[in-house]
């Protein structure tokens, strides 16, 4: 007897690995939503982030091993990043989320060279597993204290330090089933309570903490010390803000068309075997995440595990300029403008959307959380 085609069996058995039961229902709403949506008429901006889970220590290497890992982007970055710019004359942006859990003061102070320079920022990243409430607080209190002493983070107009963040294995607010890589429901309020001002984890497909939520700029709502609090939300929108809890900022999540494929799952991740091409970035465009009332800023967030070796020879070599070479066609000067951000300068964007400003986004870079003191040092002296 000849089996019956299995490839139907394969492809659920594929899925299901993927985790997409946790946030097909969202998509779909979000693909309705945008059919729904009227089409914008006139200019559009383009806000381009790129926010790298930057750990020097990945794959259990030694201290050495990392710094050459650090020194490499150092080395690297400055000079591809010239070869680009935005509307407004400035190169490509990177946001360095640096795992707390492997800080060295080295590494920090590596990257303030590129920070002072103006090729980007560092925010906080943090591996954790097992925590309590108290336990949890001291780590993201030394995170900030340690970033701090180097001059990174952003601060508010009282000098307060601010973060952006993303959690570790994806784990937010105690995600997984088996509470591992948490172990702390209420991790929203105590991150805002510890500074953070906006989360840039998700998507996190194809793991399981991925929320139902998808292409969206969103405020979590009901009761935030639950498990997987970032479930329930409110659509960020023109005219209305909250300042009491965590802005969460995410990236373009979809099913799309693959060379040589069914289809694939498109997260936004760029990595050693999976680079930069024109049809991803149309994909990321496409899904035109923004604020509610404000379709013409739209908003792409990609993510990365840049300092590995096999990573960063992707991203600092050919996909660099496949990146960017497709960026460009969205700065035409008539129907887009680009414009390069960091994780802190898209938050103040996506804040001044919702205060209702309008016209060129790149005047509220600086909006509500103000550069990290060792840029605007910089900035001040060369005034």
């Amino acid at each position: 007897m000849t089996p019956k085609d299995s490839t139907p069996r394969r492809l659920r058995n594929r899925l299901s690995e993927k985790n997409i039961h946790t946030w097909a229902t969202g998509y779909v709403k979000h693909l309705f939503r945008s059919l729904r949506a009227p089409r914008h008429e006139g200019p559009r901006h383009l806000l381009f982030a790129f926010c790298d889970h930057y750990e020097p220590l990945a794959d259990e290497v030694l201290h050495e091993q990392g710094v050459k890992r650090v020194q490499t982007w150092v080395d690297a970055y400055p000079q591809l990043a010239n070869g680009y710019t935005d509307s407004s004359g400035r190169p490509p942006q990177h946001s360095f989320f640096f795992p707390g859990d492997q800080y060295a003061p080295e590494y920090l102070e590596q990257l303030s060279g590129l920070v002072r320079d103006g090729y980007g920022e560092v925010e906080i990243h943090l591996h954790h597993d097992g925590d309590t409430e108290a336990s949890l607080r001291g780590l993201l209190d030394k995170a900030v204290a340690d970033f701090s002493r180097h001059g990174h983070l952003g601060r508010d107009p009282s000098g307060r330090p601010r973060y952006a963040f993303i959690h570790g294995n994806w784990c937010l607010a105690n995600s997984r089933a088996d509470g591992r890589h948490c172990g702390v429901d209420a991790e929203l309020p105590l991150l805002w309570d510890t500074g953070c001002y906006a989360d840039f984890t998700f998507p996190a497909s194809p793991s399981e903490c991925q929320p139902n939520i998808v292409n969206q700029i969103y405020w979590p709502t009901g009761d935030l010390r639950r498990r997987r609090a970032y479930e329930w939300g409110e659509r960020a929108r023109v005219g209305h803000t909250k300042a009491d809890r965590v802005l969460l900022i995410q990236g373009p999540l979809a099913i799309a068309s693959k060379p040589g494929a069914i289809a694939r799952i498109e997260s936004g991740d760029l990595q050693g075997n999976d680079g930069a091409d024109a049809n991803r970035v149309k994909t990321w465009v496409n899904q035109n995440i923004h604020v509610e009332g404000r379709p013409d800023w739209v908003f792409v967030k990609v993510h990365t595990h840049g300092a590995p070796e096999r990573n960063a020879a992707t991203l600092l070599g050919a996909s660099w300029h496949a990146l960017h070479s497709a960026l460009a066609k969205y700065n035409d000067g008539h129907k887009w403008h680009l414009h390069y951000v960091t994780a802190r300068e898209m938050y103040n964007i996506a804040k001044a959307a919702m205060n209702g400003a309008e016209g060129d986004p790149g005047k509220f870079r600086d909006y509500e959380i103000l550069p990290p003191p060792i840029l605007a040092a910089r900035r001040q002296s060369a005034l």
